[in-house]
């Protein structure tokens, strides 16, 4: 696995400029990679999370590390800060991810009427815009996007190859969108007649605000009348599912997989797992937690931890999962009782002291 490396080595010193925290060790050592603990080398800056992560850690080596609390038994220079990943990430984005350079707008683009590009574009190659289409300031459009009529797309947006954006959408400040999503393909509504499924005409849009991230493969669904709404910082893993009419509470996050059925409504601060299946037509209150795979199909108040299928709420998930696990058992043990006491009624009847035959008890 290949290390990131940093463009030139970088003192503990200047690391503590843009991290903070307290230095332990001399503030003059040097790194000159970025790793995790599983990789990291003599020359790596690396970080531990939590005691958990440390005690996972065999054979610990590092040129640094961005800790928790300070760790005396490492004789290994240390910077404590409060988040140690969060440091970290501010370390790769402050000296490993390259400033964007606008690279301006390519000839072979195709462009509708009336379109409004901002300043420092960079929009490459077989990049399609229809009529009315509004680009902001800074925008990265890499080849293959497609922007329907009358969309916006807001300043600092990076759509990477093969993003589909439909007519009449909107995207916020910020939004990063990766390659193969689809943003205002029509809702699933039919009226079934005589039959027949008849289409209902998808006539509202999507509108995405500031700071959202779509996972590669993303499908978010276009309104019947309307908004399908993803509030502002939420974060979508690939292949999630967000259907026509549904909103999407601020700073919630959807793991692979998820799909959430029409005009559902999802708090701020959610967090959904893997493959969790949710229903139309509910109520998710803000900071619930939805494990992976579940199947909610029916509303949840806020501030709920909730597993399984149907969704149940932690604990008791936990019970109805552990009992799962002893079904062939306790199958076996109530076959057990139920011979048991079939064999004890029998012994139970009176017999006739002429004939030895049962004779029914008197009421």
């Amino acid at each position: 696995m290949s290390i990131p490396q940093l463009p030139s080595p970088l003192t503990l010193a200047q690391i503590h400029q843009v991290v903070g925290g307290t230095i332990h060790g001399t503030d003059q050592t040097q790194v000159f990679e970025l790793a995790g603990l599983g990789e990291s080398t003599p020359r790596s800056l690396s970080f531990v999370a939590n005691d958990k992560a440390l005690s996972a850690a065999v054979n610990l080596q590092a040129a640094a590390l961005l800790v928790h609390r300070h760790l005396p038994d490492l004789a290994i220079p240390q910077i404590v800060v409060g988040h140690p990943l969060m440091a970290f990430a501010q370390v790769a984005q402050r000296f490993c991810v390259r400033p964007a350079v606008p690279r301006g707008t390519a000839e072979d683009i195709t462009r509708g009427t009336d379109v409004i590009i901002g300043a420092d574009p960079s929009i490459w190659p077989f990049v399609t815009l229809g009529d009315r289409v509004s680009i902001g300031a800074r925008v990265t459009l890499y080849p293959g996007v497609f922007v329907g009529s009358d969309s916006k797309i807001g300043d600092d947006c990076i759509l990477y190859p093969n993003v589909v954006v439909r007519e009449g959408c909107s995207l916020g400040a910020r939004v990063i969108v990766h390659s193969g999503t689809v943003i205002g393909a029509d809702g699933f509504g039919y009226v079934p007649h005589q039959g027949r499924h008849h289409k209902i005409p998808q006539i509202g849009g999507v509108v995405i605000e500031d700071d959202v991230e779509l996972g590669a493969n993303v499908t978010v669904d276009r309104a019947t009348l309307g908004s399908t709404r993803i509030k502002q910082g939420t974060k979508v893993d690939n292949l999630v599912q967000i259907a026509h009419n549904v909103t999407v509470g601020a700073h919630c996050i959807l793991v692979a997989q998820v799909g959430i059925a029409g005009s559902t409504t999802i708090g701020h601060h959610v967090v959904i797992g893997g493959q969790a299946g949710l229903s139309d037509h509910i109520q998710i209150g803000d900071q619930v937690m939805i494990a992976a795979k579940s199947g909610v199909h029916r509303s949840i108040e806020s501030n709920q931890i909730v597993g399984g299928s149907p969704a149940l709420p932690r604990d008791r998930a936990l019970r109805v999962q552990g009992v799962i696990h002893h079904l062939p058992e306790l199958h076996k043990l109530v076959q057990d009782l139920e011979q048991r006491i079939e064999t004890l009624e029998k012994q139970s009847k009176p017999r006739s002291p002429r004939t030895g035959t049962t004779r029914p008890r008197k009421k």
